[in-house]
């Protein structure tokens, strides 16, 4: 089965570039999660919808940006997008989850707009939607390749910082960790794994390739970094078994890769209430580790 999906150049493209993204899409949802910010992944891939809107719509008069890829202006308003959210945080510390509805609500509105201007949807824009394993191409693939690279060191380097701030921002801070620059870097790269997954998920799916991984690999692991190894485990399922499963059954790729990864997330529910196991907490378990 696998022998002809690797016949493509498109179809090897898409499988490296699945293979990269089932790697950093639940790396960083785990730390999303502890942190209790599921939903900033709708608000940022809204907001990466809105700058491929609005490069496609600028793209029809500027000749010379039509053969620019639009991931690269997503990159840019999702990154925006991010450091403006984190600005906001800082400002409503009170109130700080009311950042991701005003940037959620600010890249719908937006992003329609910039729809409605390019006279609605084409192909290209639908993609961007749903995911498409024709659509990624080697330049989305060398492009996601070193966005990979840099998070990945990033992590390896800040692993602790990261740690600290998730579970105790205050006493963090408080202990000489530069938590303002950090949050706002780590704000970025998720802001850059949302934009890089586009082409893979799809803008309306991104988030549950970040959350339902983790959301599983909570009720298995025994420890933060036992969380990751199965958070990223269950992503490349999901990511792999979802590409070949779409490619053969002529379906998104987007849809088939969250398909996957609810079924996987329900059997290690309903495994766990079979066997007379009590679901898990895992920032309880995590203290007691």
């Amino acid at each position: 089965m696998l022998d002809s999906f690797f016949k493509y150049e498109f179809l090897q493209n898409a499988f490296f570039v699945g293979l990269m993204i089932g790697f950093l899409a639940p790396v960083l949802g785990v730390f999303i999660v502890v942190r209790k910010l599921a939903l900033i992944t709708d608000a940022l891939s809204h907001i990466t919808l809105t700058g491929i809107a609005f490069h496609l719509l600028i793209a029809q008069s500027a000749v010379w940006l039509q053969p620019v890829n639009p991931l690269y202006m997503g990159m840019v308003f999702s990154v925006a997008g991010s450091l403006f959210m984190e600005k906001l945080r800082n400002v409503y510390t009170a109130y700080q989850e009311l950042a991701i509805p005003i940037i959620l609500s600010s890249g719908i509105g937006l992003g329609v707009v910039f729809i409605s201007l390019a006279d609605g949807f084409n192909n290209d824009l639908f993609n961007y939607l749903f995911g498409s394993v024709i659509a990624v191409t080697l330049n989305d693939l060398w492009t996601i390749a070193f966005v990979t690279a840099a998070i990945a060191g990033l992590l390896l380097f800040l692993y602790k910082e990261l740690l600290f701030l998730s579970f105790d921002e205050e006493q963090a801070k408080v202990s000489g960790i530069p938590g303002k620059w950090i949050n706002s870097l780590f704000i970025i790269m998720t802001a850059l794994v949302i934009a890089s997954s586009m082409r893979i998920v799809g803008i309306l799916l991104v988030s549950s390739l970040m959350i339902l991984p983790v959301a599983a690999a909570i009720q298995l692991a025994k420890s933060f970094k036992q969380m990751f190894l199965y958070a990223v485990l269950i992503g490349e399922t999901s990511v792999i078994t979802g590409l070949v499963s779409a490619f053969y059954l002529n379906l998104a790729p987007g849809g088939m890769i969250v398909i996957i990864a609810l079924t996987l997330l329900l059997v290690v529910l309903f495994g766990r209430k079979l066997a007379g196991l009590p679901l898990q907490t895992f920032r309880k378990k995590v203290q007691s580790v």
